[in-house]
């Protein structure tokens, strides 16, 4: 089991390569790399979750939309506060 010292830098490792991503193409790989598809479904899914949340969809329609269950969309809700200034950046687009 890794310490927690070697897993903040190992964290902070990733945070420095997903800073550095420039292109779609670029991130598209290192997602790639790094994750399962399953994996990368569940993390997709909470983002699109979030970004649902975060425009007052309800959990019915959530549901219905992306197969989250109750759980997760819960879980997202409760954690969305990260994703705020990142949804800002993209719904300008």
């Amino acid at each position: 089991m890794a310490s927690s010292k070697t897993e903040k830098e190992n964290i902070d490792f990733l945070f420095r390569l997903v800073m550095n991503i420039e292109t779609e193409e670029e991130c598209a790989a290192l997602f790639d790399a790094l994750c399962t598809r399953t994996e990368l479904a569940a993390i997709s899914q909470r983002a699109v979750v979030a970004h649902m949340l975060e425009h007052k969809k309800v959990y019915s329609d959530i549901v219905a939309q992306t197969g989250a269950s109750t759980a997760t969309i819960s879980r997202v809700n409760r954690t969305r506060e990260g994703y705020r200034p990142l949804f800002e950046k993209i719904d300008k687009e």
